[in-house]
């Protein structure tokens, strides 16, 4: 794919760590200029990309994508720097794992919150740009669990199933302003939220994957990066799972 993105703006919220980084530092390769949003920000003295080659085309910017004015006030200093968005994708999220019968309302209502309603909250501000541009890619980051479940991720799974049905309707919705959207599902991932995992849930991932192997941010950002691309420029409305053939 190379510099396909050669002056492309590229907002990647959830940003600055595991995945979300990931998605950075390929679509950066690719020559965007990527906005890494996120709510806990790298210090001054953090050295957060190490890749001199694409470190100036990386900034931080805070944001709570819960918050319908955080997320508008960081949308808005990308707009001032950039002056458009031509690629969002919805990485930020995060877990609150329990059983069903100990899951609390706060746990359940913040991952919905964060997964999905953040989504919503980003995509709308996003889209507003999008149309006026009459163009803009939407890249969903969803999960294996979204569509098969998973015990003690009811909460979880419910926020990735609905980026699901948030992303079929966006791209009916969007489609005549060539505005595509589609969802990537990562299966069992090598990232620092998957790292809290005992080693018997670790290796309970592993027996069910046909690859028998968890995923890298890498794998993950590389196919965010082809729905970025002019390759995927006739595809809309997508789920891939890039899970090793765990959904199968």
């Amino acid at each position: 794919m190379g510099n396909d993105l050669d002056g492309k703006i590229a907002v990647v919220t959830g940003g600055c760590r595991g995945i979300g980084k990931a998605i950075a530092e390929k679509l950066a390769y690719m020559d965007a200029q990527v906005f890494a949003l996120d709510f806990k920000i790298p210090d001054e003295n953090e050295v957060f990309i190490s890749d001199d080659k694409i470190k100036a085309k990386v900034s931080c910017i805070q944001v709570d994508v819960t918050i319908d004015e955080s997320v508008n006030s960081a949308f808005n200093e990308v707009l001032k720097i950039s002056g458009r968005i031509d690629i969002l994708v919805n990485n930020a999220g995060i877990t609150r794992d329990n059983l069903i019968m100990r899951l609390s309302e706060k746990d359940w209502d913040a991952v919905l919150d964060t997964n999905l309603k953040g989504a919503f909250l980003c995509s709308k501000t996003a889209i507003k740009t999008m149309m006026a541009q009459r163009s803009g890619r939407i890249i969903n980051i969803g999960s294996v669990v979204g569509s098969i479940g998973n015990a003690g991720q009811a909460n979880y799974s419910a926020s990735k199933a609905g980026l699901i049905g948030l992303t079929k309707s966006f791209a009916k919705e969007l489609g005549s302003r060539n505005i595509l959207v589609n969802l990537v599902a990562p299966g069992y991932v090598l990232t620092p939220m998957t790292d809290k995992l005992n080693e018997e849930q670790k290796q309970a991932y592993l027996n069910n994957i046909p690859l028998r192997r968890a995923a890298t941010p890498e794998d993950i950002a590389n196919v965010v990066g082809f729905f970025s691309s002019d390759d995927s420029a006739y595809v809309t409305g997508q789920i891939i799972h890039v899970d090793g053939g765990l959904a199968m």
